[in-house]
């Protein structure tokens, strides 16, 4: 199963475009099948699972990414702080023809990047922005040489969730194999080391920040998760769930820590400008954005077709009064062992993607490495049919249909439903 993955990985790396739809699924569908055989297999070794971890990230090494366009930006973004310039307060479309000559394949990346990343302000906190400059010293003039560096840094997150992973499981007297169930997982290679989304490096600092909080150093937890806020801002939802953990008085220095450590970050980028134009830009993830969306569409139909209401622009009031919902019920129930927590997060993080009005495939990287910490399989699930949200993909436009978005969510939401109400034994972790 390893030598077909190998060959079925090669193909989609450097063979395949995003609008092959029957291609992408058929080869979709036969690495997760090989995923799936290789981890149940019993004599498999978690040495030779880790070589293979390895091995089929490097088979990306020398590609440039198929299904998206952000490396465009990211690489953007790079050069843009190598020039001098703060990515918060200069857009794509204003450089682009005021100095057109500012840093090298200038043009190329703009149109590489499309019109929607080009017409708004970086949205990438200090930490994400990181890998970029190291890119953009490492390799100035050639776009493949900013891929593999960013590539590169993206199997180090890996392989740094995987030490992370494997310890904390092992404290918490679960079998350490479970965290291949991340690593391998068709999704996490492809959109990470493949398509160079930075959840991985988000991901590693918010394992290292768990792992610290079950070895009672909650201020190492703290300064990693600022890190973790500091790649990408949704780790801030988990944040009100610390509190059974740590009580109190801990909760707060921990929370001050965490501020401080954000604070410190952004800094360097800090001006009156840099404010409003980075809470405008996040905000168009609530007010304008859709994409692969699941509950938000069939309420967004539903209320359409009875009114002249716009969905879209209540959905921020919505997520934050949901999630408050949420979080408070989580809080109330008083749980504080680890398992406990991350179970917590889990649920949160799943109900604010449910509601999303955008979920890119990446977006839920995180739901599976926190469930490989429980019995819980819907995400895995979910791993799988997020490939239908590619459908959307056509040469030349981007045209979402309804019956393809059930295919993606009625199998989820089924075996989620089926997990809560019908298995009980799910409920049965050992508590730590």
């Amino acid at each position: 199963m390893g030598s077909l993955s190998i060959l079925f990985y090669a193909v989609w790396a450097y063979d395949l475009e995003r609008f092959e739809h029957a291609k992408l699924l058929g080869l979709y569908s036969f690495l997760f099948g090989c995923y799936y055989l290789i981890l149940k297999h019993p004599n498999t070794k978690e040495r030779h699972l880790s070589y293979l971890a390895i091995g089929l990230r490097l088979i990306f090494l020398m590609a440039i990414p198929n299904l998206s366009q952000d490396f465009y930006r990211f690489i953007w973004d790079g050069r843009l702080l190598l020039a001098g310039l703060n990515p918060y307060l200069f857009t794509p479309n204003g450089l682009v023809y005021s100095q057109p000559d500012l840093f090298p394949q200038m043009r190329l990346l703009f149109e590489g990047m499309g019109a929607l990343s080009a017409g708004h302000f970086s949205n990438y906190p200090p930490i994400h922005q990181l890998p970029f400059i190291i890119a953009a010293m490492l390799s100035k003039y050639s776009i493949l040489g900013s891929v593999i560096v960013l590539r590169l840094i993206l199997i180090g997150a890996d392989l740094g969730i995987l030490f992370f992973g494997k310890k904390l499981l092992k404290k918490l007297q679960l079998p350490t194999k479970k965290i291949y169930w991340f690593l391998l997982n068709p999704l996490v290679i492809i959109e990470l080391t493949g398509n160079l989304h930075f959840e991985g490096l988000m991901l590693l600092f918010f394992m290292m920040a768990l792992y610290f909080i079950h070895s009672k150093k909650w201020h190492l937890a703290a300064l990693t998760m600022a890190l973790s806020i500091a790649v990408k801002l949704v780790p801030i939802l988990s944040l009100p769930l610390f509190l059974n953990k740590l009580g109190w008085k801990k909760s707060i220095r921990f929370y001050v820590t965490i501020g401080g450590g954000f604070l410190l970050l952004f800094l360097p980028f800090l001006s009156g400008d840099f404010i409003k134009n980075y809470s405008t830009t996040i905000g168009l993830w609530f007010s304008k954005f859709e994409f692969n969306a699941g509950i938000y569409y069939a309420l967004q139909w539903v209320i359409e077709t009875t009114s002249d209401i716009e969905l879209i622009h209540s959905m921020g009031i919505i997520v934050v009064s949901f999630l408050g919902l949420l979080i408070s019920y989580q809080l109330i129930q008083n749980k504080s062992k680890t398992t406990e927590l991350i179970l917590m997060i889990l649920w949160v993080l799943s109900g604010y993607y449910f509601i999303s009005t955008t979920v890119h495939p990446w977006y839920i990287i995180s739901l599976l490495l926190l469930s490989t910490f429980t019995n819980y399989k819907f995400v895995r699930v979910w791993s799988y049919t997020l490939i239908f949200s590619y459908f959307a993909y056509n040469q030349s436009s981007v045209n979402e249909n309804g019956l393809i978005l059930c295919l993606e969510y009625i199998p989820v939401l089924s075996v989620l439903g089926w997990e809560l109400f019908k298995k009980p034994t799910l409920k049965k972790l050992k508590h730590h």
